[in-house]
């Protein structure tokens, strides 16, 4: 699906990726961010940051009502932000809009999910899906392909949002639970935290009884919450362990490195709260 006006809300290091993998399948793109966010600034500044360049096509701006007047808005920031963000597009007239939480984790004071997060603050009648799994810009970008899920309570807004940001690149399947899909996806995120802990403690082949109990625990925890206990074996945790547990781009196993050595990290750790 070529031509749609699509924007991102959030300009770190995924959400600068999915504007620029969202003009390369030729959509209309906007990036939008805080005037007051060093990212922000950097990336009007330089057109890029140190993971990728932006095609000229894309527009990076600062104004939240030009940035919703899309077909498509993906969101991609930090989680414990979703629900400041939401009441500001709560003002604006989104009705009929899809949104798309490219994002992972539960708000920390409530512990909900950030679907749950997105519907109590978003009045108007909208769309709304999930967008998880494996994938690192730095392997993007160097047209190394993989695997994701979207998943929505809505099966025709799944298909729709799978399908307009499908490519050879991405290929994105087709979730059926929204709820084992973001405890999935949030709790992976833990998991990876775990693996990079051992590897500063040098305990690297306890990875694979990590990566056996894990899911096995997790899917407890989605049946208990009405999920489906497989989901957990699919794209949203276990499809995305390679790139967590072992990929030297992940923040989350990254951290829990930095922990147990006691150095400094001051990256974003989607499983820090």
């Amino acid at each position: 699906v070529d031509g749609m006006k699509v924007s991102v809300l959030g300009c770190g290091r995924w959400g600068s990726c999915l504007g620029w993998y969202s003009a390369k399948l030729s959509h209309q793109v906007t990036i939008w961010g805080r005037e007051d966010s060093l990212t922000w600034q950097n990336l009007v500044k330089k057109r890029g940051n140190v993971y990728l360049h932006l095609p000229d096509s894309v527009m990076v701006g600062s104004s939240l009502r030009t940035a919703l007047s899309a077909d498509i808005i993906l969101i991609a920031i930090g989680a414990q932000n979703l629900r400041s963000l939401c009441k500001q597009i709560a003002l604006c007239p989104v009705e009929e809009k899809t949104f798309v939480l490219c994002m992972k984790g539960l708000e920390e004071h409530s512990g909900k999910r950030l679907s749950e997060v997105f519907n109590e603050e978003i009045p108007q009648p909208v769309s709304l899906a999930i967008w998880v799994g494996p994938g690192h810009v730095q392997g993007f970008v160097k047209n190394v392909p993989s695997c994701m899920v979207i998943n929505s309570d809505n099966t025709y807004v799944t298909k729709q949002v799978a399908t307009i940001f499908n490519s050879e690149l991405i290929r994105l399947y087709y979730g059926q639970d929204l709820l084992g899909s973001e405890i999935g996806a949030a709790s992976k995120n833990v998991v990876g935290i775990a693996a990079g802990m051992l590897d500063g403690l040098n305990l690297g082949s306890l990875k694979g009884p990590l990566m056996a109990r894990a899911p096995r625990e997790i899917s407890r925890l989605i049946k208990a919450m009405g999920g489906n206990e497989l989901t957990v074996y699919g794209l949203s945790h276990i499809g995305d362990y390679e790139a967590t547990l072992f990929s030297p781009y992940s923040h989350n196993r990254k951290f829990g490195e930095a922990f147990v050595k006691k150095e400094k990290f001051d990256k974003l750790a989607e499983g820090v709260s």
